[in-house]
């Protein structure tokens, strides 16, 4: 090591080191960036309604579209409203109430919102509050509410019931639902909820839904820590592999005569699959059905057990027939989107259904003859990528989307707003500023608002026409002045060559606001392998992406990068690891590092850490397991080390179902880090929550079981009540402590401060 390029290892961090590092998460910084639009709302009336934050202060605007000017607010202070709302509601409202407001709709006097599952009516000046209708009018019976709002359907002992929202008449749809075998189930196994997942015909006459068949799926069981007896909870969770897992069966409930009436599709009962996710609702809804306008018929797509194949699918929904329309089937896995969303859709005014693939090895939208399944011609093609369709007016024949990678020399991963033809043709980039965009369509379909930021610009929030994109005002100009006094930095972008030398790998830098290039620091890796998901979860403007500031600023260089294996670029790139999922990203995390310390002196490779949660923490084990020459230090938190222990739909999915082989052995056969554990050389935390309902403890405790039997030293916490997101609470704050404690003392080779208080946001 030469004198110019001395290590970074204080012998000794402070309370003030800690501090300056606690200073910047995100319940810190995000009240210091101004000018930002928060809880943009379309009003009913086409006016739009939004919070612009100041100084943490939250400034209620309405902007007029018809007349193109503000709208002069006088809205009761934040205390007196708080207050006010206070005695209707029975309890103490939060003073940042504007914010917790859901769906705020304004006439010329008053403002109608919902907050904590009731429905208020508040004049301006807040001095008239009233309730007018429960959201729920049971705290365990969430229900959905029809589309013309007069009716809402929720679940009581396992049948659907109905309630007329006015009155409050109830009405029982089914009758023969139990334990197990219940109507509109909520249940994926790691989500278990008493919201029932029913879609509405348009005309509110009708309602999709399922009946839910766990009735021979093995059980999960949690045990709770309390004095005296432990507390029991168990429900239905299917594991990879499993003969019998969840199976539903389809139906359509009329609601258009005297009495309700079930029409049950007439088809064998359909796998508990989604196309974009591993639930059948993927964002709250239940996105793999669509209603035709006129509510006569009905269009799902199945998927099969290991997701290779889609079959979309038409259901008359006065008698359930069924008729098949149309399957796709691939060698890995289908879905319909990227990051979780469904983008095909059902035209049956044209006789039409547009269809979203990657077999272009790019996802791209068809336009297919509804009648015989059969592909009319391409909407979108080119090597890049259609993420999500927004809107579709089938009247002009035009669908609006994001895209991405489409425009050259960018960063592929930005998102934009683009338009097309049904009928082929050029398509029509909308949001020209390199940047990555958020849009807010209004309810005509004549607007969006576009909200486009970086890493480095704070976000810009405009007003466009939808035909053009051209832009007519700007609303709101976040700046950052007050983040930059208080010691806030971008992160740096870089890009890198995966394990095949030719790959690019994107990713992002953090250093200390103290760096010092003459020194070499070590390297922490964020990672998420995927392949659902990425380590970098924004390309948008962001105060903190998690802690990795703050931990870069206790004396560290932060990476974390999108290896092959995750989402948002080629399909073969996504495939990367299909089928050997211990793979984790781990040869391109691995190579991408070693090409930074090769760019930059002050990265001491020599002293390289690694950490994630839920599949980042499994591929934390794997990477101190497999890689134990390279990682010396690793946290590993909530991790899904054996996916014979998780639930079936995920691993199924990007690993394949379960083969097995005539020594006994199968294809998940060596897929699990216990398998590995005896290489472990560095230093590995283990961390995990034990009434983790979606990752099972049992992962963590497999693995601590195998560095046990090989006599391998390892740090180990168990937290008696978490779930398996640690949150920003208390428990949260302890974990991340603790985490930025370890690589102090063991990758930085200083002693942190003595248990260190991280406060929790409030």
């Amino acid at each position: 090591m030469s004198h110019a390029q001395t290590a970074h290892a204080p012998a000794q961090l402070t309370g003030e080191d800690y501090a300056r590092a606690e200073s910047l998460l995100a319940h810190r910084l995000n009240p210091l960036l101004d000018g930002e639009v928060r809880s943009l709302t379309w009003q009913a009336d086409g006016r739009l309604f939004w919070l612009e934050m100041n100084h943490g202060i939250s400034r209620p605007m309405l902007w007029d579209i018809a007349r193109n000017q503000q709208a002069n607010l006088r809205f009761a202070k934040h205390e007196a409203a708080a207050q006010s709302l206070s005695r209707v509601h029975g309890k103490t409202v939060s003073q940042d109430l504007f914010l917790r407001m859901q769906n705020p709709q304004l006439d010329a006097t008053h403002i109608a919102f919902g907050y904590e599952g009731e429905n208020y009516r508040c004049s301006f000046d807040f001095k008239d509050c009233r309730k007018t209708s429960s959201e729920n009018h049971s705290a365990t019976a969430p229900a959905v509410k029809s589309p013309d709002g007069q009716r809402e359907v929720f679940i009581r002992e396992h049948n659907l019931w109905l309630r007329d929202i006015k009155t409050g008449r109830e009405t029982l749809l089914t009758h023969d639902g139990e334990q197990d075998y219940g109507y509109a189930t909520d249940n994926a196994g790691w989500v278990h909820s008493d919201r029932p997942i029913v879609l509405w015909s348009p005309d509110s006459r009708r309602i999709a839904t399922f009946r839910h068949d766990g009735r021979k799926v093995r059980q999960m069981t949690m045990v709770g820590t309390q004095p005296g007896a432990p507390e029991v909870q168990q429900w239905r969770y299917p594991f990879v592999g499993d003969a019998h897992v969840f199976m539903i069966e389809r139906m359509v409930i009329d609601l258009s005569g005297d009495a309700p009436r079930l029409v049950p599709l007439q088809m064998p009962p359909d796998f508990h699959r989604s196309t974009s996710c591993d639930h059948i609702s993927c964002d709250g809804g239940w996105e793999d059905v669509q209603w035709a306008a006129d509510g006569k018929t009905l269009a799902f797509v199945s998927t099969d057990r290991g997701h290779k194949s889609a079959t979309l699918r038409i259901a008359d929904a006065a008698t359930g027939q069924v008729r098949d329309v149309f399957l796709e089937t691939v060698k890995t896995q289908f879905e319909s989107g990227i990051g979780g969303v469904v983008n095909w859709r059902y035209l049956p005014e044209s006789g039409e259904f547009l269809w979203w693939t990657q077999k272009s090895d790019w996802g791209h939208l068809y336009l297919h003859d509804l009648a015989t399944g059969k592909q009319k011609h391409a909407v979108t093609e080119g090597a890049w990528n259609v993420r999500e369709v927004l809107h579709l007016d089938s009247a002009s024949r035009t669908v609006w989307f994001y895209g991405q990678g489409r425009e050259a020399g960018r960063d592929p991963y930005l998102k934009h707003l683009y338009r097309a033809s049904l009928d082929g043709g050029q398509v029509q980039l909308l949001t020209p500023e390199d940047a990555d965009h958020r849009v807010s369509i209004s309810k005509d379909g004549a607007f969006f608002v576009d909200t486009h930021s970086s890493i480095t610009q704070a976000p810009v929030t405009v007003l466009r026409r939808m035909r053009d994109g051209e832009q007519i005002h700007e609303l709101a100009r976040a700046n950052t002045q007050r983040l930059e006094a208080a010691g806030w930095r971008a992160p740096e972008k870089f890009v890198v060559k995966g394990r095949d030398g030719a790959t690019d790998i994107h990713g992002m830098l953090w250093k200390p606001s103290h760096f010092d290039a003459s020194k070499k620091y070590p390297i922490v890796n964020y990672i998420y392998p995927g392949p659902q998901v990425g380590s970098i979860r924004t390309r948008g403007f962001a105060a903190a992406h998690g802690d990795h500031q703050s931990l870069a600023e206790l004396g560290f260089i932060v990476v974390a990068m999108d290896g092959m294996g995750t989402p948002g670029r080629s399909k073969a790139f996504q495939d990367a690891y299909y089928g050997n999922m211990i793979d984790n990203t781990l040869p391109d995390q691995v190579a991408g590092m070693q090409q930074l310390a090769a760019r930059h002196a002050w990265i001491d490779l020599d002293r390289a850490g690694i950490w994630g949660h839920s599949g980042g923490g499994n591929a934390t084990a794997t990477a101190m397991f497999r890689y134990p020459e390279f990682f010396k230090v690793g946290v590993s938190q909530a991790g899904n080390h054996n996916n014979l222990s998780y639930e079936d739909d995920w691993a199924e999915r990007y690993h394949g179902l379960m083969v097995k082989n005539p020594d006994g052995s199968s294809n998940y056969t060596g897929q699990d880090n216990a398998h590995y554990a005896e290489h472990l050389k560095g230093k590995l935390f283990l961390i995990h929550g034990m009434m983790d309902d979606n990752v099972p403890v049992q992962n963590t405790l497999l693995v601590v079981d195998a560095l046990t039997r090989a006599n391998k030293d390892f740090d180990l916490l168990l937290l008696p009540h978490a779930r398996h997101g640690f949150g920003t609470g208390d428990v949260g704050m302890y974990v991340m402590r603790r985490r930025w404690d370890y690589f102090v003392r063991h990758l930085l080779g200083a002693e942190p401060p003595a248990q260190y208080k991280l406060e929790a946001a409030r």
